[in-house]
């Protein structure tokens, strides 16, 4: 763990705090994800700035951790206050963290 990650419990018990950037490809999000997240596709970032938080902490999510790490240091370096979800959705899932899905389908870690 780094000083840039946040264990999926701490990001639950701060969601009124944070804001939850899930940074997973469009079919990952639609599987499930973290009620109230914020969906932008990695490769899609640049082109989002408007929807990131500058008021707060952006908690930077994917499936395990390795991309969302990424995204939050590019973000750190561009200014933002942005931390990573530590292991991911796969950890926030594992903690028994509540998510949804888009559809009818119970929500799952695509």
């Amino acid at each position: 763990m780094s000083a840039g990650d946040l264990h999926p419990k701490e990001a639950a018990a701060r969601r009124a705090e944070v804001q939850l950037l899930d940074v997973r490809e469009p079919a990952e999000w639609v599987a499930g994800h973290i009620t109230d997240a914020v969906h932008v596709p990695m490769h899609q970032l640049h082109q989002a700035q408007d929807e990131l938080a500058t008021d707060r902490t952006i908690v930077c999510v994917c499936r395990s951790g390795n991309r969302s790490a990424a995204v939050a240091e590019a973000l750190r370096r561009a200014g933002y206050d942005a931390v990573n979800l530590l292991g991911g959705m796969h950890a926030w899932a594992a903690d028994g963290l509540d998510m949804v899905a888009e559809g009818t389908h119970d929500p799952y870690v695509a």
